[in-house]
Formats: C-alpha cells, structure tokens, sequence
C-alpha cells in the first residue's frame, strides 16, 4: 500500500500525477486527507481523498509520497499522523517520494543529512546537511526528491522504479510516450 498524503493548499500535478502512474504500475495506492476527505490544491481544485489521516493504517504500508505546494506543504508538516508515517518509514527503510518543497518537511527531521536530494528552487535551505543538486529528481537510497511540477511524470516513474524495477518504470515510461 502506497499513501499519498494530500492537505489544503498541495500542487495538484505533484500529487495526482504519481497517483495515476502509480496505479498504472498497478501498486495499491490511497490518497490520504491530512486536512479533511476533501481537500482543496493550491489552485482551487478539489479532490476526493480515499481515506483520512484518522483511517491511516501502517499495516501493510510501502511507500510514502509528500506532493509539495504552498500551504499544501506547511500543513503536511503540522500534521502528527504525517509525522508519524515518516517516523515509521524511515524505522523500517521503506522509501519516501518527496516533491517540490515536501523535501523541507524531511530536511527539518535531519532525515536529508548527507543524503543526495532536490528541491524547489528556494528551498535548498531547508535541507538539513544535505547534498543538494538542482536536478529534475535524485534517487538516494530509499529517498525519492524531485524538484517540481514540470517533473512530475519523471518522479512518478523513479517511484515506480523503486517499487517495481527499471523493467516496469520504462515499459511505463514506453506506454505513457515519454522520451
């Protein structure tokens, strides 16, 4: 089970991209409302959560994906279930997507120290004692950052990778006619 968490103010091409792609790999995913079943992205577009972060349920977790976004961002990071699930994933080395200036939200745990990672341009200063690159999506370990929207479909694909294998991410990539 993969959960992408969604809170009022996320980038919807962040979030819902990896979504469909993600399912597309057929991988069980659930969209997880930190603030509510529906929640507004930062350009007004409201989307249906499969769950809230109250049903949230570690059993049987694999991944975890952070959309970035202003607020979207800040409220994922308020939240204690979110906190939580990141605390979670990184006890047991399962991987964590982060986009945009989701990546902040691991750089102010210290989960990015030493770590190669992207971001938002700006955002590089919430990184922690990272090694930060400015590419389109860094993979590092169990991490996955990507640096924003205009990427989005090369994050979801290294998401796809890491659960599923070069094999399948560019059968995928093939289908979906990228490159």
């Amino acid at each position: 089970m993969i959960y992408v968490f969604l809170a009022d103010g996320f980038e919807e091409v962040e979030a819902l991209t990896p979504v469909d792609v993600l399912r597309r790999a057929e991988l069980e995913v659930h969209t997880v409302g930190v603030t509510g079943k529906v929640v507004r992205g930062s350009h007004g577009i409201p989307v249906t959560c499969d769950i809230t972060e109250e049903q949230a349920d570690p059993n049987g977790l694999e991944m975890i994906v952070l959309p970035g976004g202003m607020p979207g961002t800040l409220n994922l990071e308020k939240s204690q279930v979110v906190q939580a699930f990141i605390a979670y994933a990184v006890e047991r080395g399962l991987p964590i997507g982060a986009i945009c200036a989701a990546p902040s939200i691991l750089g102010h745990l210290g989960l990015l120290d030493g770590r190669t990672v992207t971001c938002f341009p700006g955002f590089e200063t919430q990184l922690g004692d990272a090694h930060y690159t400015a590419g389109p999506c860094e993979v590092d370990g169990s991490l996955v950052t990507a640096r924003g929207a205009g990427v989005a479909m090369e994050f979801a694909l290294a998401l796809v990778e890491k659960l599923k294998g070069s094999e399948r991410a560019a059968l995928l990539r093939a289908s979906l006619q990228c490159r």
